[in-house]
């Protein structure tokens, strides 16, 4: 049997994948966000320092019966905005030069 694909969801056995995006100071600092599951959405807080691709799991939020089902697992993409005022621009640029967080070191 196949199942056809689900708009919101992957189907990786009895779990299932949701990809969330987030912005940039919700991956830094944290934040609770509503998730949809097949039942409605619920409340998940992202955890401080999260990462792009990152794996967080909702459990018995997937596939199967009461009591044997799958997980939920959210993955984390974060987003940047492709357009900023400028005094966006200043504030990114403060933390640029604030900063001591280097991705290539």
């Amino acid at each position: 049997m196949r199942l056809a694909g689900h708009p919101d969801f992957r189907v990786e056995g009895v779990n299932l994948s949701y990809d969330l995006d987030l912005a940039p100071w919700e991956a830094v600092l944290g934040a609770s966000v509503s998730v949809p599951t097949l039942e409605g959405e619920v409340s998940i807080k992202i955890p401080p320092g999260t990462q792009s691709g990152q794996r967080l799991r909702v459990r018995s939020r997937g596939l199967g019966k009461e009591g044997v089902r799958g997980d939920l697992f959210v993955v984390a993409r974060i987003q940047v905005p492709d357009k900023i005022s400028d005094h966006e621009r200043k504030l990114w640029e403060q933390i640029a030069k604030e900063s001591s967080f280097s991705p290539r070191e």
